[in-house]
């Protein structure tokens, strides 16, 4: 864990919840797709531990199940911004740019999430938002990037 990082344990409790309890109940709510009261449960802990990446990771996660795109994209590149190595974040950032259609974007933040951790997923990633680039460059005369 890098130093921007800080474990749920660390943040300061919500009264008659600890800090812990909350993030593994929006956890679990974020598994079982209530992503709005994943949000809910993250709330105060978004407010008392703002350097928490861990914390604005399960918020961004969230905000994009829940299909609000600019917060997921404003949550991912805050858990960038306190942990630039965070390859999963990034491929997030891209997916979240993906479904703005914001697809040359995307392909910069897939392309650096497989060259820091060349998964599958991220492969696959950065295959089709290239192909749908290429497609696109295709139907509008070869101009697109």
């Amino acid at each position: 864990m890098s130093a921007a990082q800080h474990d749920p344990a660390d943040l300061e409790g919500t009264p008659g919840v600890s800090a812990v309890e909350a993030f593994r109940r929006a956890e679990d709510l974020l598994e079982r797709r209530r992503p709005l009261d994943a949000l809910k449960a993250l709330a105060p802990l978004l407010s008392d531990e703002p350097e928490a990446a861990s914390v604005h990771l399960l918020a961004a996660r969230a905000y994009l199940a829940s299909a609000q795109f600019r917060r997921a994209e404003e949550g991912f590149l805050r858990v960038l911004e306190l942990d630039p190595a965070d390859h999963y974040a990034r491929f997030a950032l891209g997916r979240t740019l993906q479904r703005q259609s914001r697809l040359v974007e995307a392909r910069t933040q897939l392309r650096m999430a497989a060259a820091m951790d060349p998964r599958p997923e991220y492969q696959e990633a950065l295959g089709e938002v290239s192909a749908n680039i290429a497609v696109r460059s295709d139907r509008a005369g070869g101009n697109t990037p």
